[in-house]
């Protein structure tokens, strides 16, 4: 009986640090690496395994939202009608233009997914010109920092990189067209006193929305790295955030 009972808690216990192991883990590493000196070779060897996560964090955000529905078929990233068309669409889908309506909101997302390539050249750059004090900031930051770190130095290149690609895609695909054909026709079934839906720059609309989306996806990968032993996926990754 009592040795039932103590591999009953034993077992438990095992349960238990299982499920914290991970946050642990990282918490060991903060603590470490904060109480490193400046010109300490483990301070590089760990600002080399911060840099070589988020490498691997900004490349599979990138790979992620550059696949074929990588924005569409996404759940939080898809990108939806902008707001001054939801009203408009609604009654021309009662009219039978459904099929161009849906068409518009794919090709939107179409041109985030062809743009977003061009954002892993950028953050790798970021990467490179991390500074021991960004390093810390983001080990001692919340689950975010670095994302947070990304959006500060590379959302205006990454946004500047993606308009044009967007802006090409979009115009190629019709999509421009479509969109300007849905508030036309809307307009037409409204009555002259009525007011009518603002002509929206979906170039800059879909480049924000494609630009926040891909932040989303960054984030996401930032925390499996601190929290997921198996994101993990190199040795120095093992040997720095598992110390």
């Amino acid at each position: 009986m009592k040795k039932n009972i103590l591999c009953g808690f034993f077992f438990a216990l095992v349960c238990i640090l299982m499920a914290s192991s991970a946050q642990a883990q990282f918490d060991r590493f903060l603590k470490n690496f904060l109480s490193l000196g400046e010109n300490s070779r483990d301070e590089s060897v760990t600002i080399a395994g911060l840099k070589e996560a988020l490498t691997i964090g900004a490349g599979h955000a990138v790979a992620a939202a550059s696949k074929d529905r990588g924005y569409f078929g996404h759940p939080v990233i898809k990108i939806p009608l902008p707001e001054n068309l939801r009203k408009p669409a609604q009654a021309l889908a009662m009219l039978g233009y459904q099929k161009q309506i849906d068409d518009f909101i794919l090709r939107m997302n179409r041109s985030a997914e062809k743009a977003a390539p061009q954002a892993k050249a950028i953050f790798i750059n970021a990467i490179k010109q991390m500074r021991v004090r960004d390093a810390k900031n983001i080990l001692q930051g919340g689950k975010k920092a670095a994302t947070d770190y990304f959006k500060t130095k590379t959302s205006d290149s990454i946004h500047e990189a993606f308009k044009p690609i967007i802006s090409s895609s979009l115009s190629e695909a019709g999509a421009t067209r479509v969109y300007k054909e849905i508030i036309n026709k809307y307009k037409g079934l409204l009555p002259l006193s009525a007011k009518t839906p603002e002509i929206l720059d979906i170039d800059q609309y879909v480049t924000n929305r494609a630009v926040e989306g891909l932040f989303y996806l960054v984030g996401e990968e930032e925390e499996k790295i601190r929290t997921d032993p198996a994101a993990r996926v190199t040795d120095l990754l093992k040997t720095v955030f598992g110390q």
